[in-house]
């Protein structure tokens, strides 16, 4: 089946790293290999959130080595988190289009087509990842204790805040320009339950969020908990919808937005 035609507007890549030196070099490598492929302009933001390995080293050296690749490091003053790395990366980029992707490339970047082509085909402002969908591929699974807790949490996230979203948690999602200074703005996780807050934005600001099958490999190396971390994203999930009802998620966080904006 033929893919509907993808305007070729600009996309920025945005990815996060935390004590990733061990790694990073073949997630570098491959975002410029897509880079200089892709049919489109696209922009690099890599995030270091407070690292202590020599990731940030790595992310300054790769940007210092690129030609015509647009590409921008930012450094977090100390550990903030993924949620808040992805925020800040997503409210610098300048993409019309604008992919946040985990740095162990779990999720191959050609998938971004996928995204692409799903926002084309149905008009939708977010589309997401998902591993949970008939035509998702699976080429290397985590064990049975954090399969089997991911579905778990998966059915709280569905039942309390994302009804319908079949994999919430999945590291590789796009966002229009509207839609990610929009959502990014109002979001306030900064850790582990981040996702569920943008796509609980998302659908509260009114945008239509499409979940694409994908194709995925786990990565050893993980920092995520399934319990610890686990407990904690279902409090948040309880903070999110009180932080909804007492209005919070109104106007966006001052100071998010450039006077620009």
């Amino acid at each position: 089946m033929l893919r509907p035609a993808i305007p070729a507007a600009s996309l920025s890549l945005i990815v996060p790293a935390y004590n990733e030196a061990e790694r990073l070099g073949a997630t570098l490598d491959e975002l410029a290999r897509f880079a200089a492929a892709s049919p489109r302009p696209v922009e690099v933001v890599l995030v270091d959130d407070g690292s202590s390995d020599g990731t940030f080293e790595l992310l300054t050296s790769f940007r210092q080595r690129q030609g015509s690749l647009r590409t921008a490091v930012l450094r977090n003053d100390r550990n903030r988190g993924k949620g808040f790395s992805v925020r800040r990366g997503m409210l610098a980029a300048q993409g019309d289009y604008r992919l946040f992707s985990d740095a162990d490339l779990s999720t191959p970047l050609s998938e971004a087509e996928s995204l692409l082509a799903a926002v084309a085909a149905t008009g939708a402002q977010v589309a997401i990842g998902s591993r949970a969908l008939p035509g998702s591929r699976i080429l290397t699974s985590q064990s049975l204790f954090r399969t089997l807790g991911g579905k778990a949490l998966n059915l709280f996230i569905q039942l309390l805040a994302l009804p319908g979203i079949h994999d919430s948690q999945c590291g590789f999602k796009l966002f229009t320009r509207r839609a990610a200074r929009d959502i990014f703005a109002r979001a306030t996780i900064d850790r582990f339950s981040f996702d569920i807050e943008v796509l609980y934005l998302a659908r509260k600001l009114g945008y239509r969020v499409e979940e694409v099958p994908m194709t995925w490999a786990d990565v050893a190396g993980s920092k995520v908990s399934p319990v610890r971390d686990g407990i904690k994203l279902l409090a948040e999930l309880l903070v999110i919808r009180f932080r909804d009802w007492r209005g919070g998620y109104a106007a966006p966080v001052p100071g998010a937005l450039s006077p620009e904006d």
